[in-house]
């Protein structure tokens, strides 16, 4: 299965109804196909300027290592100075914290990640899982 472009749209929208609902701060949605191109990114009007990098690291991050972003913030609290040298190699950077997450297919095959910018990382991360569940894709947070 490939990540669709319909797809990266409903993960966006459930993503920004979940934040809605939750009462979050504004975020910015960005979803990346296997090979780490944008297939889809929104930003809350209100949303800060960079979120998009932020959201666009955190996904890719997770692409770059292959799990969630809960085991790369486990990886960078036992090894440090390791994930910020990524960050000079990973075109797109790498952020060691909830946020980021894989999508697979009912198959468990990686199909892209998705990267959630604007709140706490633990509701970044609860919107992108909202995101992916409403695609009828599994969310992978590297728990």
């Amino acid at each position: 299965m490939m990540l669709t472009l319909s797809n990266a749209t409903t993960i966006c929208d459930a993503a920004l109804r979940e934040s809605d609902a939750l009462g979050l701060q504004p975020l910015c949605i960005v979803v990346l196909d296997a090979g780490g191109h944008v297939l889809a990114l929104k930003r809350d009007e209100r949303a800060s300027i960079f979120r998009p990098e932020i959201a666009t690291a955190k996904a890719a991050g997770c692409l770059g290592m292959g799990f969630g972003g809960r085991e790369i913030a486990k990886r960078a609290a036992a090894v440090p100075s390791f994930i910020a040298a990524l960050n000079g190699i990973f075109p797109k950077g790498i952020l060691p914290v909830p946020g980021g997450v894989l999508i697979r297919d009912a198959d468990r095959r990686l199909i892209g990640a998705v990267g959630v910018s604007g709140d706490t990382s633990d509701n970044d991360e609860l919107c992108a899982i909202a995101g992916i569940t409403a695609a009828h894709l599994i969310a992978d947070t590297g728990a």
